[in-house]
């Protein structure tokens, strides 16, 4: 990717730190579903995507398949919905990683909308095969949500790879 001017390089990210924030928004994800609300956002499927877009051979579809039957034995759901949900959404996020990057972080929230809806739609379908679901427009909220969290995560995940303004002007060439 072209770097623009004025626009910082990032460091390398640490592999520790990618499983630490998939971990802790595994975590997060399970304290906030305690609730059930269908409006709360998926945190793992967003850190999920941000991973996947941002280190596509580190977190891939593996590890979003992983963690999607975490969540799944978690809510007592289904066998495989979270995981086919969270498998589609980094098989979409991957796809568009390049074209993703090249965009300010605002206009990523839009472009990632339509793969939440999609992960959303996906967990709905599988439910309703069985029975468990009935469709409900604010199903669609959570994605909705999720878009505009997107900016914030984005902003958090990106700290440790930031490098000193201090460090870059007074190193040698």
């Amino acid at each position: 990717m072209i770097m623009e001017r004025g626009k910082p390089l990032l460091s390398p990210v640490d592999p520790t730190f990618i499983w630490f924030s998939l971990f802790l928004t595994l975590i997060l994800n399970m304290l906030i579903g305690l609730g059930n609300y269908f409006w709360t956002p998926d945190l793992l499927a967003m850190s999920l995507v941000f991973w996947s877009v941002h280190q596509p051979r580190r977190v891939g579809i593996g590890a979003a398949f992983v963690f999607g039957l975490l969540m799944d034995v978690h809510e007592s759901a289904l066998l495989g919905q979270n995981a086919l949900a969270y498998t589609l959404l980094c098989f979409g996020a991957i796809s568009i990683h390049r074209r993703l990057l090249w965009f300010p972080v605002h206009q990523q929230s839009i472009q990632v909308l339509p793969l939440f809806a999609l992960a959303a739609l996906t967990e709905w379908i599988t439910r309703s095969f069985v029975g468990q679901a009935l469709f409900n427009w604010g199903l669609l909220l959570a994605p909705l949500i999720q878009a505009v969290l997107w900016p914030v995560l984005s902003t958090l995940l990106l700290i440790p790879q930031r490098r000193d303004r201090s460090s870059v002007l007074n190193r040698t060439l």
